[in-house]
């Protein structure tokens, strides 16, 4: 996603007004006509280097294979952790798992720079893969399957987070 400075300094004063990324998406795609994941409105923010006005709560979780009291995100829906530094190791220890399950792939599909798979809380799995240009695809058990709508964004909070434990 290619933004000029003046979109650039658009953007910080919505972070200054505290949108949350979901509707900064929107509106890069209603004031300037771009199409954006929120993966890429995440690192755009990154590179703006402007922390969002409302920062979440983290609050402490325990998961397996972690020592007690390691930070991890809430679990159940709501606004996504936001990390204090743009550095891998800042984000939240583990993902949102009010229904949603990500995996890695131990040995990442033909032509992907990583692939897994989803459980949505519908109970549906599917498969996914992030491609050569940081895309991600979704291959569903069913022709023209939409997970939950409250699923999207919880899935790509957990697969960013999977992603960063892997050093990816």
């Amino acid at each position: 996603m290619n933004l000029n400075e003046e979109q650039k300094k658009e953007v910080g004063a919505w972070l200054r007004e505290g949108l949350k990324l979901s509707e900064i998406q929107k509106r890069i795609e209603t004031r300037f006509g771009l199409n954006a994941t929120y993966m890429e409105v995440k690192l755009l923010v990154s590179d703006i280097n402007i922390l969002p006005k409302d920062q979440p709560e983290v609050l402490p979780t325990k998961t397996v294979g972690e020592a007690p009291g390691a930070p991890g995100a809430a679990g159940r829906p709501g606004p996504a952790p936001a990390a204090k530094t743009p550095a891998a190791d800042a984000l939240p220890a583990e993902a949102p798992t009010a229904g949603v399950s990500v995996k890695l792939d131990q040995i990442t599909k033909p032509g992907a720079m990583a692939s897994g798979s989803v459980t949505f809380s519908d109970g549906v799995s599917a498969t996914w893969f992030l491609d050569q240009y940081g895309r991600l695809g979704l291959a569903g058990p069913q022709k023209g399957y939409q997970p939950p709508a409250a699923d999207v964004q919880e899935f790509q909070i957990a697969l960013e987070n999977e992603l960063a434990k892997s050093g990816l």
